[in-house]
């Protein structure tokens, strides 16, 4: 080895070494900031702790070793050249290809250990960290009783003090429930002082109490005797054991319960796993094909095959079709004709996502299982193409040190990073080709780094100041005129659409802010409803449109009656293009007829279903799949002017009021913005409203309809509970024994799946994850809920104060 190859080597390990380790550092603190919520609070010793990170710190070594060779080389190679050794090498005679010769072996070899690390050190990290993370998360809480409150995380017990001594661990005023028994609040003990200390072997808790009385009672009623019993004994000193098995961290005996994860199994294994379940796909996919065309009933499937007839086939069976054209059928017919081809519709579209699913099971574990396959071999190439990259740049840039070097880096490697992780999703999603979206980041990479090598190599001025100044002198004539000739047109007004904008809540937000980002409108002003004194203090609100117009400069108009002479002439005297409304009151004819391109308005429904107040909430509670939104033009009636256009949108099974709220507010705001458009350019015309099947109305929500009736099917409460959630919220009676009467909110809920049937109002719990309530027909489980007069909580949190749910229904 000659004296250069060892001095460029010596240039390079020193910083790489370096980058590697501060980068891994930063990237583990990050992990570690991840996953500090798991490992507090736990107890766990710090032999742990450092294990998972340094497991931790293996699965990021696809991200520092890229980002290190990059770095390292840009600063050996521009170190060279701030230095003027580049040039002293070339004047010599020596090329920079040969310069970089060793650096290039380097390189190679990293790349080649980064595949060995892909394939056999990262499941192997995967694997630990999956199966410390499933061994921490059964490990309990450490135990610290606060004073004042009741703290139940003593695993059967829930107790209360009203202070500590902090230096003898004394506790004074001791409240004790024991619910070891599961049976209640059936026994409880008071003392005037307590104290808590750990047996040597750390296997069991002491709980010393002096001076106090325990209370118990058998919470049991036979058939004649309906008496409880209870004891009372008093005490001076009193000891419990109580049993610690679960705060200690343990390790699973079992440590490859996780080696068939997927980010668990290298090249041999994806492959052998993935050739498994594409047997199995092809086995099933047969029946699997069967079950589909049969559901659909394709009774032409080889009809249109050119290939298994030699002459044209006879014509479809168009009977129904033409049953529908009959003028002699009655109205009657023909909804039940339409109403068949409604039904088969449907069951063609379960099926197909039946299908679909089944496939998915199939597909997508594979799909996944050959982009981590590829992905072995990319980090490889991804540090080849860095080095390719970052020496060529350093020699150009001929900076060196941990200045514009690190700039640099870190704006090539975050661009890799967001094309990887893109095209790596893009690919598990199925949305791109398994090999494209693992290759993606290194087919961006490589023309850059073919690029830069050959601007290094012919020694081309890329980042010569002076002659980019003098490029853009060349160029600036034309353009600054051109500019100057764009600025003078934005600052004129003419040719810009004047709106005035009408709308009261949240939803009609969005679309306003859509339009004020449009170039070709001016909104002249806002009309919103006047500001209303409302809560237990009696202060002014204003409404979601008002304060944006405020925000943004826009006047507000907020007639108290919209026939007020003073408000129409206000109106008149902007001249107005065009009204848009958006969930506001209803306009006289004085109003809508006012603008010489009309007035149009924004309902979330696909008219003529759903006209009303409340279409979003009456579309999920009536079940439906299927809404959107509508433009039309206003006329005398509510909702019944003629059709713009419609945007459809899907209900989804999670989907609650408020989420579906959000998602038409941006299909709508799209929507206002073509409407807009299409009208001043006089390209759309209304069509007026057809109904193809019985008309839904939306409306007002009102307190009857947010009363839950648990006479009807589990599956009509919970799209009731979602409809109204979470505002207003659907509402239940909870009734104790005494009948007392409790009214609650219920925000989320679902019918869980094999559960015994409740009778109705029955309330069934295991005191800690979930409470069912029997319908008529099945059971709610109730997932999110609030008391009068209470804050809304998660079910679990809720339960632990609702104790002997035994005592209570719902009505």
């Amino acid at each position: 080895m000659k004296r250069l190859d060892r001095y460029l080597l010596k240039s390079f390990t020193g910083p790489f070494a370096l980058v590697f380790f501060i980068v891994l550092f930063i990237l583990v603190m990050q992990f570690l900031w991840v996953y500090i919520d798991e490992l507090v609070g736990k107890g766990l010793g710090l032999g742990v702790i450092a294990e998972f990170m340094g497991w931790g710190a293996c699965t990021i070594l696809p991200m520092v070793l890229p980002l290190s060779t990059l770095l390292a080389s840009i600063m050996t190679m521009g170190g060279l050249g701030e230095n003027n050794e580049l040039l002293s090498m070339k004047a010599a005679g020596i090329s920079i290809g040969r310069t970089m010769l060793p650096l290039m072996i380097v390189s190679f070899l990293i790349a080649i250990s980064a595949f060995f690390i892909s394939n056999e050190l990262i499941p192997v990290a995967y694997e630990h960290i999956y199966a410390l993370r499933d061994d921490i998360g059964r490990t309990k809480d450490e135990i610290k009783i606060p004073d004042g409150v009741f703290y139940d995380g003593i695993e059967g017990y829930t107790l209360r003090t009203e202070r500590q001594d902090d230096e003898t661990g004394m506790m004074y005023n001791l409240m004790v429930y024991d619910h070891t028994k599961n049976d209640g609040n059936t026994s409880i003990i008071i003392a005037e002082s307590g104290k808590i200390q750990i047996t040597e072997d750390k296997k069991y808790l002491i709980f010393d109490m002096y001076n106090g009385r325990s209370y118990d009672e058998t919470n049991r009623m036979g058939y004649r005797d309906t008496t409880l019993d209870q004891s009372i004994v008093s005490f001076k000193e009193q000891r419990i054991y109580i049993s610690l098995a679960n705060y200690s961290f343990t390790r699973d005996e079992n440590g490859d319960r996780f080696s068939d994860e997927i980010m668990s199994q290298d090249l041999h294994d994806l492959r052998v796993d993935r050739d498994s379940i594409l047997n199995d796909y092809s086995t099933t996919f047969p029946s699997l094909r069967r079950k589909f065309t049969n559901n659909l009933a394709l009774d032409y499937m080889s009809q249109l095959d050119t290939s298994l007839h030699n002459e044209p086939m006879p014509m479809f069976d168009i009977k129904g079709l033409r049953q529908l054209m009959d003028t002699t059928q009655t109205e009657d017919q023909k909804m039940m004709t339409f109403s068949r081809a409604k039904s088969e519709f449907e069951n063609g579209m379960s099926s197909i996502e039946t299908y679909d699913r089944d496939s998915f099971r199939f597909l997508s574990p594979t799909r996944k299982m050959l982009v981590e396959m590829f992905r072995k071999f990319s980090l490889s190439l991804a540090c080849l193409l860095f080095f390719f990259i970052g020496a060529p740049l350093g020699a150009i840039i001929r900076k060196g040190g941990l200045g514009t070097p690190v700039i640099i880096s870190t704006l090539l490697f975050v661009g890799y990073w967001v094309v990887d992780t893109s095209g790596v999703k893009l690919a598990r999603d199925g949305n791109m080709n398994e090999a494209i979206g693992a290759f993606i980041s290194s087919m961006v990479l490589l023309p850059i780094g073919v690029f830069l090598t050959w601007q290094a190599a012919t020694d081309s001025p890329l980042f010569n100041a002076d002659a980019y100044k003098a490029f853009f002198r060349k160029v600036w004539t034309p353009v600054g005129k051109l500019l100057k000739r764009i600025f003078r047109f934005l600052k004129r007004k003419g040719g810009r659409v004047d709106i005035i904008y009408m709308g009261t809540p949240e939803f009609a937000v969005a679309p306003l802010k859509a339009l004020l980002e449009q170039t070709d409108y001016n909104i002249a002003a806002v009309v919103t409803v006047p500001d209303k004194v409302s809560g237990r203090g009696l202060q002014l609100h204003e409404s979601a449109v008002k304060k944006f117009a405020v925000e943004h400069g826009i006047p507000v108009l907020q007639p108290e009656k919209l026939k007020d002479p003073d408000f129409l002439a206000r109106l008149k005297s902007y001249d107005p293009d065009m009204f848009i409304v958006v969930a506001f009151r209803m306009l006289p004819k004085e109003v809508w007829s006012m603008p010489r391109l009309g007035t149009f308005n924004l309902h979330a429904s696909i008219l003529p279903q759903y006209r009303g107040a409340a279409p979003i909430n009456w579309a999920i509670i009536n079940g439906e799949r299927q809404t959107g939104v509508t433009t039309f033009m206003i006329d005398e009636k509510i909702d019944t002017g003629g059709i713009l256009y419609n945007d459809f949108c899907p209900i989804e099974d999670y989907d609650n009021a408020g989420s579906l709220h959000d998602k038409l507010a941006e299909k709508g705001s799209a929507l206002v913005v073509k409407t807009a458009t299409a009208l001043v350019r006089k390209k759309v015309s209304p069509a007026p409203q057809v109904a193809f099947s019985e008309l839904k109305p939306a409306p007002k929500i009102t307190r009857e309809t947010c009363q839950i009736d648990l006479g009807e099917e589990a599956s009509t409460v919970c799209l009731l509970v979602r409809g109204l959630s979470p505002y207003p919220g659907a509402h239940l009676n909870l009734v104790a024994e005494d009948g007392s009467v409790t009214d609650v909110k219920v925000y989320d809920a679902f019918v869980p799946a094999r559960e015994e049937q409740l009778s109705r109002g029955q309330i069934a719990t295991d005191g800690k994850t979930y409470l069912s309530v029997g319908c008529a027909s099945g059971n709610i489980r109730i997932m999110d809920i609030q008391l009068s007069g209470k804050k809304r909580l998660k079910i679990e949190e809720f339960l632990k104060g609702f104790r002997d749910a035994s005592k209570y229904h719902f009505e």
